[in-house]
C-alpha cells in the first residue's frame, strides 16, 4: 500500500492472536452437530486452534524477551494476549465437554451464547486492527459492545437455567446442560476481560 506505515510487530502479533480466536469461535458456531462422530471432529478442530494460539503466544513472549522497546507497556501486551487466549481455552473446554457428555443437542440457549461470543471476538479483532493503526480511542466502541454482549450472556444464563429446571426431569441432563451453559457464560466473561484490558490500555496510552 502506498504511503502506509509498517505495522509494529507486537501489534501484528496481537492481531494474529485475535484472528485465531475469532476463527475458532466462528468455526464452533457454524459447525452443525448431528452425530457423536461430529463431536469428536469439532473437539479436535478447536483443540488445533487452541494449539495454534499457544504457539502464537509463545512467539510473542520470545519477541517480548528480546525487545528493549515496546510500543505500549510489555505487561499490557502480554495481558491482552493471555486474556484473548483464555477465550480459546474456554471454547476448547465447551467443545471437550460436549464430547465428554456425548451431547449432540445444541439448543437455542447454546446458539445464543455462541452468537454473542462470536460478535465479541469480531469486536476484539476490530480493536486489534485499530491498535495496529494506533487509533486507541476508537477501541472504546469495541470495548463497550463486548461488555454489552457479556451482559446479554448473563441474562441468557439466568433464563436458560430457569427453563432447564422447569422443563427437564432427568437430573443427569440437568447437570450436563447447566455445566455447558456455565462454560459458555465463562467464555463471555473472558471476552469481557479483554475489553477491560483494552480500556486500561486506552487510559494509559491515549
Amino acid at each position: 500500500m502506498i504511503g502506509s506505515k509498517k505495522t509494529d510487530p507486537f501489534f501484528a502479533s496481537l492481531l494474529n492472536i485475535a484472528k485465531n480466536v475469532q476463527e475458532a469461535t466462528h468455526y464452533a458456531d457454524d459447525f452443525r452437530i448431528e452425530t457423536v462422530a461430529d463431536l469428536k471432529e469439532i473437539s479436535v478442530k478447536v483443540k488445533n486452534y487452541e494449539t495454534a494460539g499457544d504457539k502464537l503466544i509463545h512467539e510473542l513472549i520470545v519477541m517480548l524477551n528480546k525487545s528493549f522497546m515496546t510500543p505500549i507497556e510489555r505487561e499490557d501486551i502480554l495481558q491482552l494476549a493471555v486474556r484473548m487466549d483464555d477465550i480459546l481455552d474456554g471454547v476448547d473446554d465447551f467443545t471437550a465437554n460436549l464430547e465428554m457428555f456425548s451431547l449432540i443437542e445444541i439448543d437455542d440457549s447454546m446458539r445464543t451464547f455462541l452468537g454473542y461470543i462470536v460478535k465479541s471476538t469480531d469486536e476484539i479483532v476490530k480493536a486489534m486492527e485499530l491498535l495496529a493503526q494506533k487509533k486507541l480511542l476508537k477501541m472504546h466502541e469495541n470495548s463497550v459492545l463486548i461488555k454489552d454482549y457479556e451482559r446479554k450472556c448473563d441474562e441468557v444464563l439466568r433464563s436458560s437455567i430457569k427453563q432447564l429446571f422447569l422443563n427437564e426431569k432427568d437430573p443427569i441432563r440437568i447437570i450436563q446442560f447447566k455445566d455447558i451453559y456455565e462454560k459458555l457464560e465463562e467464555v463471555a466473561d473472558y471476552c469481557q476481560n479483554v475489553a477491560t484490558t483494552i480500556e486500561a490500555i486506552i487510559m494509559r496510552n491515549a
